[in-house]
């Protein structure tokens, strides 16, 4: 089992329902992994919770 398969993963409500080129995201306190929900065996991007606050602000704005 790899450290990934303890996180628990969502997809944005704005996916969709067809489950096509999304990303999954799973929060923890000191990071935020994000991978591609098509191929799960790529190691996930983690970045920190101030990396993630800042492109969730600057998403939101455009």
């Amino acid at each position: 089992m790899s450290p990934t398969d303890e996180l628990t993963w969502f997809k944005s409500s704005y996916s969709g329902s067809e489950n096509d080129n999304c990303v999954e995201v799973a929060m923890r306190p000191e990071a935020i992994h994000i991978r591609d929900s098509k191929d799960k065996a790529i190691r996930p991007l983690v970045v920190t919770p101030t990396a993630w606050a800042a492109f969730t602000a600057l998403a939101a704005a455009l």
